[in-house]
């Protein structure tokens, strides 16, 4: 066999496997991880606050404001903070008109939500900081779960499980179920065995007295779950604390949000540096695993792809050269799909390049600070 061949077929063999990796192998490995259990006790009482950004969710703020009451019933003590981020729409209204339920910060203009929750989070009383968005709803039970959790002194932080509504509406919007499904069972055999890493936006929270400071460039939800792990305390993930949200059905909404999130996580990724150089072992196996392959997965990807074509040309230039224009003109076919395994596979494909645009923006030094809701959520 040519060298040539040789060279094409490793470079195919080892970019498909980093591609797969993150969701395939990594989640095994995590299976030879020791338990490292958590002392849960039920009835334990916490004092919290739950706080949440807006900007322009009027459309989900009578939903949102009804969850906060029937949390309020079983916890009269709770406290709720609002931050409304210069909202064009209702949303500042509605929050101002419920003072008995809600105390709303107004930030007078785009501000960002990074920005907004260092305000909130200054204003709170509760020794625990429950974060969440202001499109997402609680479980009724939610709060008094979390309290069981807390009761072990070791943990610092608890992120929540999110389920997705809307699955079906979209290929899009399965896509992303799929990939949450995924992503939960990764958390959770990350928390069996230690610590996860870190929390997405819509439900965790933390101990107070572990928040951080940081500037409002970098991804709030990141950068304050992994307090708990800076700290040596743990950060872990619990079935029983459960928060609904719609997902995105719309391809164009989805790729957006992939590259805004990408480049505010890569941006803050660069900011923790010296802090993740600083954990354990294992909680950097786990980091690099779940994060750190993942954002340069489009590039796995492409070489791929390239060492195929090259793998082929070695025996054939002709076939080499029609393989190139079949891959090429997959993506073109492949829009014209809504459903189905290609509209699938083009899902995963844009998932991918989303994300590592969002990267090289953060390397050449763009970041995203403000927001707007998807419409198709």
């Amino acid at each position: 066999m040519p060298y040539f061949a040789i060279a094409t077929g490793i470079l195919t063999v080892v970019c498909g496997v980093l591609v797969i990796y993150p969701y395939t192998i990594y989640p095994l490995l995590l299976r030879l991880f020791p338990a490292r259990p958590v002392r849960r006790r039920a009835g334990e009482r916490v004092s919290a606050t739950l706080v949440f950004c807006a900007y322009n969710e009027e459309r989900n703020m009578p939903d949102k404001i009804a969850n906060l009451e029937a949390i309020r019933a079983a916890h009269p003590d709770i406290q709720f903070l609002a931050f409304d981020d210069g909202s064009t729409d209702a949303t500042a209204h509605l929050l101002a008109a419920r003072p008995d339920l809600i105390e709303l910060i107004q930030g007078g203009g785009r501000n960002g939500k990074a920005h907004g929750m260092k305000l909130l989070v200054a204003r709170a009383t509760g020794d625990i900081v429950i974060f969440t968005d202001a499109n997402v709803l609680l479980r009724e039970d939610a709060v008094d779960n979390l309290a069981a959790w807390y009761a072990d002194p070791e943990v610092g932080g608890v992120c929540g499980s999110l389920q997705y509504i809307g699955g079906g509406s979209s290929m899009t919007a399965s896509v992303g179920a799929a990939y949450w499904r995924l992503e939960e069972h990764i958390k959770q055999q990350e928390s069996r065995t230690g610590n996860v890493m870190g929390a997405d936006g819509s439900i965790f929270s933390l101990r107070r007295s572990l928040y951080p400071e940081f500037p409002d460039s970098v991804l709030d939800d990141l950068t304050v779950s992994m307090a708990a792990v800076f700290a040596g305390r743990r950060l872990i993930k619990v079935e029983d604390v459960v928060a609904f949200e719609r997902l995105v059905s719309v391809r164009g909404e989805e790729f957006a949000r992939k590259v805004r999130i990408a480049a505010r996580a890569y941006h803050t990724h660069m900011h923790l540096c010296p802090q993740l150089g600083r954990m354990q072992l294992s909680d950097r196996f786990k980091y690099a695993s779940h994060r750190s392959i993942r954002w340069f997965g489009g590039v796995f990807l492409v070489l791929c792809v390239m060492g195929f074509i090259g793998f082929i040309a070695a025996f054939s230039a002709a076939l080499a050269l029609a393989t190139t224009v079949a891959i090429l003109a997959l993506p073109f076919l492949a829009l014209r799909f809504q459903r189905g395994p290609v509209a699938a596979v083009l899902e995963i494909c844009l998932a991918m390049f989303a994300t590592l645009i969002g990267v090289f923006r953060a390397i050449r030094g763009q970041t995203v600070v403000t927001w707007a809701p998807a419409k198709s959520r």
